[in-house]
């Protein structure tokens, strides 16, 4: 067994194709099937399975996936350890991130920290609130942008308190108030986010009585602003989420304060290796500095 066999693996499942995993690791799709053959002769079972529409774990190679990971991040973590010892930044760091962190935070601050870690390399995963949680507790992900509380006994680190806000078509007869009440979002057709990104306003709507006349539910920021322009129905989303809302679109208070809490999350925070707790460490300076100067 190698290092390299169980890299090859673990891409090939990640990106649900040899040819991708090869492309990905510089290795021709031969090699990549060589790999693949060699752990399954050498354990005496399979691992994938091929079809047209890709390959696919098989029960064994999904026992077997859990321990390759870790060990593989163990083999990262203990690189970059010997990296800081003597004195290098170096690594790579995999984050969990929902649309608007990706969108609003990290073009900035890893423009930043590129210019100061050249060296360390960061990978994205996008997904929604469930996609994270899933990619934390299986080790896909070092950590991962949450929603305050998680669904898992995660250690969390929050960051910032995202208002939550009413949106409507400009035409809808209470398009000039500064506030809605949930008696009246009780009335109204409520266009939502798709499961695993409604959390919050699941949450807050749970907290103050209403059962939502839920009209759609979609996953895209972009397709409710839509469906809300041409009077559809109204939504309740986070304020970070509204900054390509279009000019015809009113936002309104909720009657009271309701937010969601932005932070991050991972299993164990004192077990990541160097590269990750150096980039913790910026993230969490950079939030701070623009909380103290208003403009986060």
């Amino acid at each position: 067994m190698s290092l390299a066999k169980f890299e090859i693996f673990n891409t090939v499942v990640e990106l649900g194709s040899l040819t991708k995993a090869g492309e990905t690791l510089g290795l021709t799709q031969s090699a990549v099937s060589h790999a693949i053959s060699s752990l399954e002769s050498e354990w005496g079972f399979s691992i994938l399975t091929r079809g047209r529409a890709g390959v696919n774990l098989t029960s064994n190679g999904e026992h077997v996936l859990r321990y390759i990971r870790e060990i593989l991040k163990w083999n990262e973590e203990m690189a970059q350890e010997i990296a800081n010892i003597n004195g290098l930044e170096i690594g790579v760091v995999r984050i969990g991130t929902f649309s608007s962190v990706s969108a609003q935070w990290l073009p900035e601050i890893l423009g930043n920290f590129s210019e100061l870690y050249p060296s360390i390399e960061i990978k994205l995963l996008e997904g929604d609130y469930d996609d994270i949680e899933y990619w934390i507790s299986n080790g896909i992900v070092d950590f991962g942008f949450v929603s305050i509380p998680t669904s898992y006994a995660f250690e969390v680190i929050p960051l910032k308190k995202d208002p939550m806000l009413c949106i409507l078509s400009e035409d809808h007869p209470l398009a000039q108030q500064n506030e809605i009440s949930f008696e009246s979002i009780q009335e109204e057709k409520l266009i939502m986010s798709k499961k695993g990104s409604d959390n919050d306003l699941r949450r807050i709507l749970t907290e103050n009585n209403v059962i939502p006349k839920i009209k759609f539910e979609l996953a895209d920021d972009q397709a409710i602003f839509s469906m809300v322009q041409h009077g559809m129905g109204i939504s309740i989303l986070p304020e970070m989420a509204l900054y390509r809302i279009p000019n015809n679109i009113r936002i309104l208070n909720l009657e009271r304060e309701n937010y969601r809490t932005i932070g991050i999350a991972a299993t164990s925070f004192k077990t990541l290796a160097p590269a990750t707790k150096r980039f913790i460490e910026y993230l969490k300076s950079w939030v701070n500095v623009r909380v103290e100067d208003h403009s986060l």
